[in-house]
This record gives C-alpha cells, sequence and structure tokens, in this order.
C-alpha cells in the first residue's frame, strides 16, 4: 500500500530539491532544515495513528466493560428475585411443614385414645369373665400386651387371676413393677 506524505512534508521536500537546482534562490536555513524536519514528520505521523488506534482500543474496552457491567446487573436482578422466590417457597414449605407435624401429632393422640379405649374395653372383658378363663386369654397374648393388660387390673382381678396366670409372666409383671417404683 502507498503511504501518502503529509503536504507539509512533501513541501519541505520539494524546496529542498528546488534550492539545490537553483542555487541560492532558497535560503540556506530552509534547505538545512528540510532534512532535520523530515525526521520530526514522519514520527508525528505514526505517533497519531498509534494514539488513535489506541484510543479505539480503550474505546472498545469501554464498551465491553459497559456491557460486561449491564449484564451483571442483569444477572443480579435475576438472581434477587430467583432468591425471593426461593424465600417464598421455603417459607410455605415450612409452613406445611408445621401443619403436617400437627396433623401427626393430633392423629397420634387419636390413636393413643382409640388404643386406651381398646384396652379399657378388654379390661372390662377380662374383669367379667371367670378368672381361669381370663387367665388363658392372658397367657395366649404376647407378653407385652399381657403385662400391659395386668398394669390396668385392678389389683382385686389380678388377684384372682394370679393362681391360674403362666408364673413366670407374673413374675416379670411384678418385677416389671417393682424397678419402676424404685
Amino acid at each position: 500500500m502507498k503511504k501518502q506524505l503529509p503536504f507539509a512534508m512533501v513541501s519541505v521536500i520539494f524546496l529542498g530539491a528546488v534550492s539545490s537546482l537553483q542555487g541560492s534562490s532558497v535560503p540556506a536555513t530552509t534547505a538545512q532544515q528540510a532534512p532535520a524536519m523530515l525526521p520530526a514528520v514522519t514520527d508525528q505521523l505514526p505517533a497519531s495513528r498509534v494514539a488513535r488506534e489506541e484510543k479505539a482500543l480503550q474505546d472498545a474496552r469501554r464498551q465491553k466493560l459497559v456491557e460486561q457491567e449491564a449484564a451483571l446487573a442483569a444477572k443480579e436482578a435475576e438472581l434477587k428475585k430467583l432468591s425471593e422466590k426461593l424465600e417464598q417457597q421455603l417459607k410455605a414449605l415450612e409452613e406445611s411443614k408445621k401443619r403436617y407435624e400437627e396433623a401427626t401429632k393430633v392423629q397420634g393422640e387419636i390413636q393413643k385414645k382409640q388404643q386406651g379405649d381398646k384396652v379399657t374395653k378388654m379390661v372390662k372383658l377380662f374383669k367379667a369373665m371367670r378368672a381361669e378363663q381370663s387367665a388363658k386369654l392372658l397367657d395366649a397374648l404376647p407378653e407385652p400386651e399381657a403385662i400391659v393388660l395386668l398394669e390396668r387390673l385392678d389389683t382385686k382381678t389380678v388377684a384372682k387371676l394370679a393362681p391360674f396366670v403362666n408364673q413366670p409372666r407374673l413374675v416379670r409383671w411384678i418385677d416389671e413393677n417393682l424397678n419402676i417404683r424404685n
């Protein structure tokens, strides 16, 4: 690519060439300055181009930074919205958990009451039956249930059942009652 020289440089070169052809029609100082001015003018030309290119690069960098900042601000706003949404969902989950725990607690209490009612019915049944029949049924039950029934029966009924109940089971029940009291 052919470079064009600035007008001032061309005129200095032209004047220098003319002075050498004509002799002394051009003052000596101008002819002597021409070679000295040539490097100064050529140094200014690339420096201004470099400055323009550097300025263009800086402008491009600034523009890129502005775009990145805008993208980051948009991401921050989106993250803030998502954070608020998650907080609301977390609160809703905590409220649901509380309601579930309360419902479970109420259901557990209802089941305990129903179980207690069932045990009460069984206690009445064992009291109404003859001692021998009650003892046979008590021996047929698994030990934890038999112990529960023995605990719920009054002392008078247990005294009637004692001779007919499996003795090792009765001894364990007595031992548990004595250990609880100590």
